[in-house]
């Protein structure tokens, strides 16, 4: 089985975290689960969940999406965070979330590749000296950011493609397509991730 965690803090965006942990869930060898420092952790609309605060089983986890929040500037520039988050791009896939990619940056793990986040984050990476990218989902080896809330979906199919195979993604996203677009929403989804081929 293999164990995605999915970063989640205070002031986080529930879209980012909820519909990841959801299409995650739906594919056979996959369990996903939200992690955060401490048991309960409440969004910037003030939902309050429990949450998973082990930071052993975090380390082992053979996936990891670092979600976005309205406060994850906050954490990228908190060194005692950013010490406890021990993050293996050598072992895992790890993906940001629009803001997410702000605590990437900071752990340095986003030098050399195209980085995709939303309008909002952007300025705030612009700092970081990073290759921006306008697309929706960029991917570079073991890693992978997404921009804008919706975008969760495209992570989400990478990660479960990667870890399980290219037919679990399909069939998590055409259980939540909307009806009467099923082949185009999941067309549309592989396009997405598919790696970008030189011209």
């Amino acid at each position: 089985m293999s164990k995605v965690a999915i970063l989640t803090l205070d002031g986080f965006n529930e879209i980012d975290s909820f519909v990841s942990l959801n299409i995650l869930n739906r594919a056979n060898g996959v369990l996903a689960y939200l992690f955060s420092p401490k048991p309960f952790v409440t969004s910037l609309n003030g939902v309050s969940v429990e949450a998973n605060n082990n930071w052993k089983q975090f380390a082992q986890a053979d996936a990891v999406i670092v979600g976005s929040g309205s406060r994850s500037k906050d954490f990228a520039s908190d060194q005692g965070f950013l010490d406890n988050l021990q993050l293996a791009p050598s072992d895992q896939f790890i993906g940001s979330q629009c803001s997410g990619a702000l605590i990437l940056a900071a752990k340095g793990l986003l030098s050399g590749m195209a980085v995709s986040t939303d309008s909002v984050t952007r300025p705030h990476l612009e700092a970081y000296d990073l290759r921006l990218s306008d697309r929706s989902f960029s991917r570079s080896g073991k890693i992978a950011t997404a921009g804008g809330c919706l975008s969760s979906i495209y992570l989400s199919a990478w990660m479960i493609t990667e870890l399980v195979g290219e037919s679990e993604a399909i069939s998590a996203l055409q259980r939540v397509a909307p009806i009467g677009e099923v082949d185009r929403f999941v067309a549309d989804a592989l396009r997405m991730i598919a790696p970008i081929r030189a011209s």
